[in-house]
């Protein structure tokens, strides 16, 4: 059951986009709610120092940070229950150690379903092995993997990643998250929106291309609903993850091309060849491509890009800026149909929307 306060927020978001897309012809909005509690797998906090004694913090929205601002924390309650039990635990043991507790800045968690752990803590100082010896005791105590950062520092204790598992149509995939890398904060969420896009992929056939595909969470499942997949992302970090995933799930029909949407439109095209696909033997006039999924930053789609997809056949489009995919639809729209449409609370009781369309050439 949800409280009033969180249905009244999701229906504001609901109408929302149905202003937003007013007189585009489509079906109605299929609506997937967050967890009130406990959804967000990571969570970031700084450290408010006031004498001796240490606190984690954050400020009032709007105001400098500072004394007149700060918001002591001892619960986290929008943050994964894994979280909310450490926090009080690794305070303690940082407030009782001054190796650890000198000039500590800023904490954060990145956690999974699966119960996966890591901490990175950062600081005002160089650290040496005095800090080292200190944290690998902490790290031991706690049963977590712990990073150490300051200018200039990375200190990698164990590992600089969570291994997360999700089940999605029956199916468990394994995912690697690095440090600092994205992946998507609201796990059950992310869930639904994994089984929206496969759903939607049901029965497409063909190859499928995927822009900005990050580690690989939506090319996972998706890659079962097609014959091969050519997946492109920029982010060599990303990238590193991703291989990493198609490898753990032995998805032996897809391929990484490190391109950005951009320069992938540019191979396609013609306009320009990329020494990076040589490299890799990819060759794309093999691929017989019926569907492509993007998956944009907030800026949305180029106009270059646009245009590509206008010559698929199928298009499954996630976008984390209703307002960029108003403004992209109205491209598409002129080619494609809305077949099916969905808002996922990624984000309850903030104004951030994510949504998918699922759009058929005419």
């Amino acid at each position: 059951m949800h409280s009033p306060a969180y249905l009244s927020q999701l229906n504001d978001k609901t109408a929302f986009l149905r202003r937003l897309f007013a007189g585009v012809p489509m079906p109605e909005w299929r609506v997937y709610p967050s967890p009130e509690r406990h959804y967000r797998m990571r969570a970031e906090f700084r450290i408010w120092h006031d004498g001796e004694n240490i606190s984690y913090a954050m400020f009032e929205h709007g105001k400098k940070a500072g004394g007149a601002s700060v918001i002591r924390i001892t619960e986290f309650p929008a943050a994964a229950i894994s979280i909310n039990r450490l926090m009080p635990e690794l305070l303690a043991a940082v407030s009782a150690d001054p190796v650890l507790k000198n000039r500590l800045y800023q904490c954060e968690f990145l956690s999974t379903l699966s119960g996966d752990m890591l901490v990175t803590l950062i600081y005002h100082r160089k650290l040496d092995e005095t800090w080292q010896t200190a944290a690998e005791a902490l790290q031991n105590r706690l049963g977590i993997a712990l990073i150490g950062r300051s200018k200039g520092q990375k200190n990698v204790l164990s590992r600089d990643f969570v291994t997360e598992s999700l089940d999605v149509g029956g199916q468990t995939y394994r995912y690697r998250q690095p440090e600092g890398a994205f992946s998507q904060p609201n796990a059950a969420v992310c869930r639904d929106m994994l089984e929206w896009a496969c759903a939607a992929a049901d029965g497409l056939g063909g190859d499928l291309l995927e822009l900005y595909c990050g580690n690989g969470n939506f090319t996972l499942p998706l890659a079962r609903r097609f014959g091969r997949v050519l997946a492109t992302e920029v982010s060599k970090t990303s990238v590193q993850a991703a291989q990493w995933n198609i490898s753990a799930n032995g998805a032996d029909n897809i391929r990484i091309a490190r391109l950005s949407a951009e320069e992938f439109t540019e191979a396609y095209t013609g306009a320009r060849e990329f020494r990076r696909l040589n490299e890799q033997n990819i060759t794309l006039a093999d691929y017989r491509f019926s569907t492509v999924f993007v998956d944009p930053p907030r800026a949305g789609i180029d106009d270059a890009t646009l245009a590509l997809l206008k010559g698929f056949d199928n298009i499954i489009y996630i976008s984390c800026n209703p307002e960029t995919l108003r403004a992209n639809l109205d491209t598409l729209i002129k080619t494609h149909d809305v077949a099916a449409a969905a808002m996922f609370d990624q984000f309850p009781f903030t104004h951030h929307i994510e949504s998918g369309l699922l759009l058929k050439k005419r």
